[in-house]
């Protein structure tokens, strides 16, 4: 049996807790409970306790607790580590490293993976500093449940509240998945980038990172670690994986670098070829007939950089050619001079294609061309992480 070990810290939110461990024990997990001084104030540890069929862990300095269970062990005898909900509080404990009571020092001498879902007040969530703190955790590679938007407790309306209990379940199984590509770190990029002109203008692509998103769900559901590296998108963060968010091409490829090492890599962004020096100020007709020229300068070309030999390599990188003609010799071409192991090509010139639901691709290996039949781009990254299982297997 899987065993999670849920930390349970202060909020109106805690109380969604208990509905959390009664779907996790229906699903066959079993749930070790840890609950702060502040989360006692919204819910009860018999509560818990009764949910659970076991002792809820309160205090850190317990010597009974301590004879029978030292913290250490607590910390790594589950499988993974849920924190919901994560309030502020203890999100900004888990980036100082803090160890001030029995839950800041479980998740800091853990080594098992943790995953967090973050509840608290609009105006928190949305503070700068809870934002670095997020941006941090992902890097360090923290799972995160995004918190859903809606009328708080508060009054207040906007982002911050815990997500539904079948959804944190549901990154929670991802987590726990020992599925084939369980080991793998895969490192995922999707959507469009944007390269600003000026304070409101910018250049960018038709993509909806639809195809990126559906392949880092189908490589978590095989088990694999993915970091998920978005452009700007509309898409919700796939859940069981760490979302990265970028906005331009530059900063793509300092994420990608940053995620590296990893075991396969899939390049499925419309990264813009070029970047503009962008202006202070939003950029004028003052009433003259000559438009403005725009300098443009070369990006970085991320998927031939990941090609390249070197012990960072992944063993599997797959890069994306969107064209518009002659599909499998521009695609044929670019696999070369990437140096990249696979090539899914797609024909962007019709419609429905690019932002839309379906695909029809090319995937050209070393070994040949498949020619893959318009189908949803949910089935077909389903397909595609089953020809990467095949490829470890």
């Amino acid at each position: 049996m899987k065993r999670i070990l849920l930390i349970v810290s202060g909020g109106i939110a805690a109380y969604k807790a208990l509905e959390l461990v009664r779907l996790a024990t229906k699903a066959g997990i079993g749930v070790t409970a840890v609950l702060t001084a502040a989360g006692e104030k919204f819910v009860t540890p018999l509560s818990l306790q009764a949910l659970t069929g076991g002792k809820v862990y309160q205090d850190l300095f317990s010597l009974t607790d301590e004879s029978e269970m030292g913290h250490i062990e607590l910390s790594r005898a589950a499988d993974l580590v849920v924190i919901a909900p994560a309030t502020a509080n203890i999100l900004a404990k888990l980036v100082a490293g803090l160890a001030d009571d029995l839950a800041s020092t479980l998740a800091l001498a853990t080594d098992k993976p943790v995953l967090v879902a973050p509840a608290m007040n609009v105006r928190m969530w949305e503070h700068a500093a809870t934002r670095a703190n997020m941006a941090v955790l992902q890097q360090r590679g923290v799972l995160v449940v995004p918190p859903d938007e809606g009328a708080m407790a508060c009054g207040e309306f906007g982002p911050g509240r815990l997500a539904e209990p079948p959804a944190i379940l549901a990154a929670i199984e991802a987590a726990l998945n020992d599925g084939p590509l369980k080991g793998k770190h895969a490192i995922v990029t999707s959507g469009p980038t944007h390269e600003p002109i000026d304070p409101v203008r910018y250049l960018a692509n038709r993509s909806s990172g639809k195809q990126g998103h559906a392949i880092a769900a189908a490589l978590a559901a095989l088990g694999a670690r993915v970091t998920l590296i978005s452009g700007p998108v509309s898409l919700p963060d796939p859940f069981g994986m760490v979302v990265v968010k970028v906005e331009t091409a530059r900063e793509m490829h300092a994420a990608v670098r940053n995620a590296l090492p990893a075991d396969i890599a899939v390049c499925a962004a419309a990264v813009a070829d070029w970047h503009v020096a962008p202006a202070a100020q939003k950029l004028k007709k003052h009433g003259s007939a000559t438009p403005p020229t725009l300098a443009l300068s070369e990006n970085p070309d991320i998927l031939a950089e990941i090609s390249k030999p070197g012990t960072r390599r992944p063993a599997l990188v797959i890069g994306f050619a969107a064209e518009t003609e002659n599909l499998a010799a521009h695609a044929t071409d670019k696999r070369a001079r990437k140096h990249c192991d696979w090539i899914v090509a797609n024909d962007v010139s019709g419609t429905g294609i690019m932002g839309g639901d379906e695909n029809e691709v090319l995937l050209i290996t070393g070994a040949g061309t498949e020619s893959w039949p318009r189908m949803g781009k949910t089935r077909l990254a389903q397909k595609l992480a089953d020809k990467i299982k095949e490829f470890f297997a």
